[in-house]
Order: structure tokens, then C-alpha cells, then sequence
């Protein structure tokens, strides 16, 4: 198949989206198909461009046999609702005028989402074109962008939604991450044969525990002998991270527990100044790191966190960064309900507490810092269950015969 893919979000920027869209694209690429990749100059989520990539309207390059083309889009670090649309709209109309400036000829295109407005340069393409589009949603849009108060307005919100069924109405396919988010189409009104699921899953090969780099990377941040709770990803609005910082707070008189947070994003800056006004030396903040080293980090931590904000738009998602965890052997304090805390207490990976509750995180902290035995086994049963069910590689396969089968 020659495939023409759209995702905004795309490696070397770090992130779940970036992953997902990079493997499901290697693999169809070592399977003989051609991708060809649309998406940006890489600046997400800081809304910074690295130096190399300043002053580049374009560039062309190949990633692992993906054809990749990035693109100039308007960033700004200041993140509230104009910034942002004039980000997603630049990349919309410029990915869409890449696509028809292509002289290639692809079978289908591949648009993922969120940002929604990756699904409207898939919608123009696939009209201009006449190719069939397939639709991934990741997450619901505008459904998210409304609970976190990305989005307001009852007419941005009406278009939106607008754009949203459009995209559902072209799709030959509409791929959810989820069961929670397919079940959520299949009751707005969708075909249930149109909706297929798959899931996110880990890079098991490169995600695994390594006992060299756990000490080193303890060694190199002065934490040799203390009990380490590691969160790795974007640092945004979802994420609630703040209830880490009163975690932190409440704990931090116990000199033996030290937590990490790695990334960058929207609500770093406001962190850092929460950091110093409690006064909690017991935390540290660390950049972004290249994908490949977060298995490092999480090799070194004892207790992984996966924390999100308490609104039920969430309790349908599953975030990657669980099972990159579990991957690792890591055990998992997961303040996500729904449908990963199923998973969660299906799998015995980990504890529940619930959204935005320091108290309870705390205690959970407290819990498995005692009972090593318990929270060894709980990371063991992690990775069996992310290998057995969930690796990359077995969900890219998924994704080709889906696509194979409906073009």
C-alpha cells in the first residue's frame, strides 16, 4: 500500500502521539508498504522550534524508511485559545497543500487525532484526492478540549463538533484507541462495523527493565538509597500534576522518598514556581529526554506515576505511559478511573487512588515503599500482561490488516 500519513505530532518530539504515529508507521514500513508522513517542524509541546529546524518552512528527510516531510507552523509558548488555533490551522492548511503538491500516488490516508484539525487536512485531501480516509481518534475532540478549558464559546464548540462528525461521516474506517471511545461513537449514532479498536500499546523491546542504568542514572542524580517516584511525559493540562507537588508536600519529612518529573509542557513553568513556594527539596524536575533513555528513568525509579485530571471525559482513555511502565517492571500508582483502572486491577499492575486526592497518593506512596516484595511483583506482572496483550508490534499488525482489508 502507499500510504499517506497525518500527524501533526511526530519524533524527534517526545510524547505518546509521537510514538504511536512513528511505530505504526516503521512497522508498515519493514512489511513493504510506503509511508509517507506529513507533520511538523519539531516544537511540541514547548512551543519552541530547536535551533536546527529555525528559519525551515519545509524539510524532507527519511526516519527508518518513512518518508517524512515536516512543516513550518506557527508556535507560540504562550498557550491560551488563539495561539493555539492559529497552531492547529497552520498545520491543517499546510499539510493540505503539501498532499496535493504531491505527485505521488498513495491508496489511502491515515489521519490522527487530536489535534482535530489534523482530520480536516484529511478531510480536504480525501475530497481533492478522492482517496478513502481512515480516522484515529485518540481521544474525544472536542469533548477533551471543553472539559479542560481549551475550548469555549458555544460557536467554536458547535464547529467543532461539526468538523468532528465530518470526519466520522468520510472515514471508510475510524480507529479508536479505546473500547470506551468506541462505545462512545457506536451510541452517538455510528455504524458499530465502521468503528474498529487498537489499542495503545508499548514498545516492548525497547521499553524493559535495565538493571545497569538503574544505578547509574541513581548515581548521577544523588539518589542512591532513596525511594524513587517517577513521573515521565508531557507536563499539560490533563495531566493535573499539581496533586504530585501536594503528594510531595505531604511527604516530605520522610527523607527516604524523592520524587522525579521529566518532560516539559504548558503547566512546567507554573510548577517550578509551586515547587518553590512549598519548599520541597525532596523533588527534582528534570527536561524532556529522547525517548530512548525513558526506560532508563524508569529502570531507576521504584514507583511509576500516571496521574490525570478528575473529569470523566478521561475515563475512557489509556494512557501509553502505563504500559511503558509495566514494560519496564515498574509498579503503577494510576490516578486515572474508568477504563484503565479496569485494566489496571485486571493486570494487579499497580494501585488505584483516585484523581487529584494527594492524601491518597500519598498513602499509596507509603504503602509500597514497605512491601517491596509486593510492588516487585506487581511490576513483574506488568510486563507479562504488556507482552502478552499489548506490544507495539502485535497492534501495528492489527492496524495493517485493517487497513489492508478495507482499501
Amino acid at each position: 500500500m502507499h500510504i499517506l500519513y497525518l500527524s501533526q505530532y511526530f519524533p524527534p518530539e517526545v510524547g505518546a502521539t509521537q510514538a504511536r504515529a512513528y511505530e505504526m508507521a516503521r512497522y508498515l514500513v519493514e512489511q513493504g508498504h510506503n509511508v509517507t508522513m506529513i507533520s511538523e517542524i519539531p516544537n511540541h509541546p514547548s512551543g519552541v522550534i530547536p535551533t536546527t529546524y529555525q528559519g525551515k518552512l519545509f524539510e524532507r528527510v527519511y526516519l527508518d524508511g518513512i518518508y517524512v516531510i515536516r512543516l513550518w507552523v506557527k508556535t507560540s509558548t504562550i498557550k491560551n485559545f488563539f495561539s493555539r488555533m492559529e497552531f492547529y490551522l497552520s498545520y491543517s492548511f499546510g499539510s493540505t497543500i503539501a498532499g496535493l503538491l504531491l505527485r505521488k500516488e498513495f491508496d489511502l490516508i491515515y489521519a490522527t487525532s487530536p489535534p482535530l484539525f489534523v482530520g480536516l487536512a484529511g478531510l480536504a485531501l480525501s475530497h481533492l484526492r478522492r482517496l478513502p480516509l481512515f480516522f484515529e481518534v485518540r481521544d474525544l475532540w472536542p469533548e477533551s478540549a471543553v472539559a479542560l478549558g481549551e475550548l469555549r464559546g458555544s460557536l467554536a464548540i458547535r464547529w467543532a463538533t461539526r468538523l468532528e462528525e465530518a470526519c466520522y461521516h468520510r472515514a471508510r474506517r475510524i480507529v479508536a484507541v479505546t473500547a470506551g471511545i468506541q462505545d462512545c461513537l457506536i451510541e452517538r449514532g455510528i455504524a458499530a462495523g465502521k468503528v474498529v479498536v487498537v489499542e495503545n500499546g508499548a514498545n516492548v523491546n525497547l521499553f524493559q527493565f535495565k538493571p545497569e542504568m538503574r544505578q547509574k542514572i541513581r548515581q548521577s542524580l544523588g539518589m542512591d538509597g532513596k525511594f524513587l517516584v517517577v513521573y515521565a511525559g508531557i507536563i499539560g493540562l490533563a495531566q493535573g500534576l499539581e496533586v504530585v507537588l501536594h503528594a510531595a508536600d505531604l511527604l516530605k519529612n520522610n527523607v527516604s522518598i524523592q520524587f522525579l518529573m521529566i518532560g516539559e509542557g504548558p503547566k512546567k513553568a507554573e510548577l517550578l514556581v509551586m515547587q518553590q513556594k512549598l519548599g520541597l527539596s525532596n523533588l527534582q524536575m528534570l527536561p524532556e529526554v529522547p525517548r530512548h533513555e525513558v526506560p532508563d528513568y524508569l529502570s531507576a525509579a521504584d514507583l511509576a506515576l500516571i496521574p490525570l485530571r478528575n473529569k470523566e471525559v478521561f475515563h475512557r482513555v489509556l494512557p501509553s505511559k502505563l504500559l511503558d511502565a509495566w514494560a519496564c517492571e515498574r509498579a503503577v500508582l494510576l490516578g486515572v478511573d474508568g477504563e484503565a483502572r479496569r485494566l489496571m486491577e485486571s493486570c494487579t499492575g499497580g494501585l488505584f487512588v483516585p484523581p487529584e486526592d494527594a492524601q491518597a497518593l500519598s498513602q499509596a506512596i507509603l504503602e509500597l515503599q514497605v512491601d517491596e516484595s509486593k510492588r516487585i511483583a506487581m511490576g513483574k506482572r506488568g510486563r507479562e500482561f504488556t507482552v502478552a496483550h499489548f506490544s507495539r508490534q502485535a497492534l501495528a499488525r492489527k492496524l495493517e490488516t485493517i487497513l489492508k482489508n478495507a482499501t
